[in-house]
């Protein structure tokens, strides 16, 4: 009989020591990994069967997740192999079969530097309150960078941190700050739930790891208004949809509310993609946008359409536009020419940039 739990570290430590981002594990192929942004099936491992899959899901859930699993088709989880990092994932059903996506969390938190981003997020980490978004596509580092920032804060600040998760993933270890991490459905009920409730609990900085309603981001902005440092992330592709979307989540009378506090309580919002680095590994690209008097004012009066044009003129305050970012990073030959223009929003100013 096959040991699962033998055969899930296994495929585990594999996924840690190629540096992989993700294990994918589905009935009827190999195990397969990404690395730099790429899929690779791992040859040396039989194709998996239906069974193989599920015995793997059930080493990493309880029996009440499982359960779970079962009745609502999907479940998000975090698993730990011990001393050596903790893996997010996600099992879901497909063709009437289990799969399972795993992202790999290292243990250790990177700092700003070792992730590579803009200096100017330190000012992030050093401000008494305020809104704090990071935004971008799945899968392009948001946690990591929000991990980063918070980390930066544990060890510069005797404050009191809150994060509210799904799933809890990296873990923090209290050094100047106090962190208390809360996980949906074992800590809490929902996003919204646990955070009206910090309101209660003296926190100094809100993390949330997602904005998935209304309510919770109508309580964020609430918390940032009432002097707490808050940082959130959305999946939203440049600071000025990220404005758009916060505010087209309200109805309309509300939504000249939403622009007024927005314009007061957000700091920045950093959107950012990962970018096969030349040599190997991913290297981010940012979009950085400070809300300046400018910026503000643009908000309130619902010009959001005319931020890029403030972000691309707005260099020497620690602004930059994506492709600004894009072009920096192929200059200094980090980045492919095809890679910038596959994940620039306007290649045909990408072609501008560079000619200067």
């Amino acid at each position: 009989m096959k040991s699962y739990q033998k055969l899930l570290e296994k495929l585990l430590q594999a996924t840690i020591e190629q540096k992989a981002s993700d294990l994918h594990l589905s009935p009827t192929r190999r195990p397969i990994l990404r690395i730099d942004g790429k899929l690779h099936p791992m040859e040396e491992y039989d194709f998996l069967l239906q069974e193989d899959v599920e015995e793997l899901v059930k080493c990493m859930l309880n029996e009440e997740k499982y359960q779970k699993l079962l009745q609502e088709k999907e479940i998000d989880f975090s698993y730990e192999l011990e001393g050596k990092g903790r893996f997010r994932g996600n099992a879901y059903f497909q063709q009437g079969q289990i799969s399972c996506a795993l992202r790999f969390i290292p243990s250790q938190i990177p700092t700003i530097e070792e992730l590579n981003l803009p200096s100017i997020l330190h000012l992030f980490c050093r401000a008494p309150q305020g809104f704090v978004l990071v935004t971008g596509p799945s899968s392009h580092g948001k946690s990591t960078t929000l991990a980063a920032l918070i980390d930066e804060i544990n060890h510069t600040r005797p404050e009191h941190i809150i994060t509210i998760e799904d799933p809890i993933e990296y873990i923090f270890e209290d050094d100047l700050a106090i962190i208390d991490q809360r996980e949906v459905n074992l800590d809490t009920l929902s996003f919204a739930r646990a955070l009206r409730s910090t309101f209660r609990q003296d926190p100094d900085v809100i993390m949330v790891g997602e904005m998935r309603d209304p309510e919770t981001i109508a309580t964020a902005i609430t918390a940032a208004e009432t002097g707490h440092l808050v940082f959130a992330t959305l999946h939203t592709n440049s600071a000025a949809q990220t404005i758009h979307r916060i505010v087209d989540s309200f109805s309309g009378p509300q939504q000249v509310q939403v622009r007024a506090q927005l314009s007061g309580s957000l700091l920045g919002v950093v959107s950012q993609r990962l970018i096969p680095r030349i040599g190997g590994g991913l290297i981010p690209a940012c979009e950085v946008m400070l809300n300046t008097p400018a910026i503000a004012n643009l908000i309130r009066e619902n010009k959001i359409h005319e931020i890029p044009l403030i972000i691309a003129t707005s260099s020497e305050e620690g602004m930059m536009t994506l492709n600004q970012s894009l072009a920096n990073l192929v200059k200094e030959k980090k980045i492919t020419l095809e890679n910038a223009y596959n994940f620039s929003l306007n290649p045909q100013e990408l072609k501008e940039l560079l000619k200067r």
